[in-house]
Formats: C-alpha cells, structure tokens, sequence
C-alpha cells in the first residue's frame, strides 16, 4: 500500500506523491470528518507533523496531545525535530507516540535509544554521497523560511531513496516541484 509518513503511495503505484502537513497548531485544523479542505485529515494527508523545535510553528507537548490523539489512526504522527536534547526527544515520544520522528541526519545517533518509532532523517540543501536511508526528508539549510530547497540535489536524491520534498511549497510551486523532483511525497 505505501502508507507513510509523507505518503499515500509510492510513486511507482500512483504518479501523485501525498503530502505531510506540518505545523498544525488548533483542532479545527487536525479536522474531522466533515472537516475543510484546510483540515490535513480532510485534505487527503497521509501525515501530521507536530513542530518541536524553534519555529513560528513550534507548538507544546501539552498542546500537541490532544491533537495528536484526534488525529491517531487516521492520519500518520510526525515528532518534528530539530538537534533535540535527548531526554527531551525520549519524553516527547513517550508521550506523543509518533509514528515518525524527524530530525536532522547527524542527530538521529543520539536518539538510538528512543524505540517503536520510525525515523525520517533530514537531509539540507545537499544530497550526500554513498549510502542513505531508505526514506528522508530533504529541505533547504533553515526549516520554516519559505525558501525553496535545491529541486536538483533533491532529484539526485530521490532517484536513490524514497525522498519527502520539503522548503518553500505552495500552491503555485508544488505541481512544478513534483515533476522536477519525482519525491515520494511533499511535506506542505
């Protein structure tokens, strides 16, 4: 089926990428089953990404629960990272119980100890050489700017893994993006 976070398929059983909505801070926006369109459950996304880090869209533990809770079973859990602490990371996931936490590559060696969770490395601006894991999220150098990333570094590396594009989408980009880049799925 393909079902992941940032997905609703893979690209090889369907052409269209789904989407990883981030940033969701009130329960309108989780949605319900009548939800709009803006509501990432009633918009056909695959994942919901709760901001732990620095950022406009960063939102509280006590905050994310109940949203998260709402959103559980129907939609995908993402614990969105950025160099967290450890003991913080081990709390949120305790608590939360992503499906998926996302943090920067170089930190996913000091969260080895948080388990059940599926992990999506970030990679920034560059694709890497040699190995890479069988599924990451590929941004520019600062998450939440706006700024579109490298579409050409991350067309290198979709080719080679199961790549969520990330950086500056929006309406008037993402259908460009997508045939650029050919990513898994998009992170809007």
């Amino acid at each position: 089926s393909g079902r992941g976070v940032g997905s609703c398929a893979c690209r090889e059983e369907i052409a269209v990428p789904a989407s990883q909505a981030v940033g969701h801070r009130e329960p309108a926006e989780i949605g319900t089953l009548d939800a709009g369109a803006h509501a990432p459950v009633a918009a056909g996304a695959d994942a919901v990404g709760f901001v732990f880090a620095t950022s406009v869209r960063e939102i509280t533990l006590a905050h994310a629960l109940p949203l998260a809770e709402r959103a559980r079973g129907r939609i995908q859990i993402v614990a969105v990272m950025r160099h967290p602490a450890p003991s913080f990371a081990e709390g949120v996931c305790r608590r939360l119980k992503p499906d998926w936490l996302q943090t920067d590559l170089e930190d996913m060696d000091s969260l080895a100890r948080i388990k059940n969770v599926n992990r999506l490395p970030v990679y920034r601006g560059r694709a890497p050489d040699g190995a890479v894991p069988a599924r990451v999220l590929f941004e520019g150098a600062e998450s939440g700017t706006g700024e579109t990333c490298d579409w050409s570094q991350a067309s290198t590396l979709s080719a080679r893994t199961q790549l969520i594009l990330a950086g500056g989408l929006k309406p008037d980009n993402v259908s460009a993006a997508i045939r650029e880049v050919k990513p898994f799925g998009v992170d809007v």
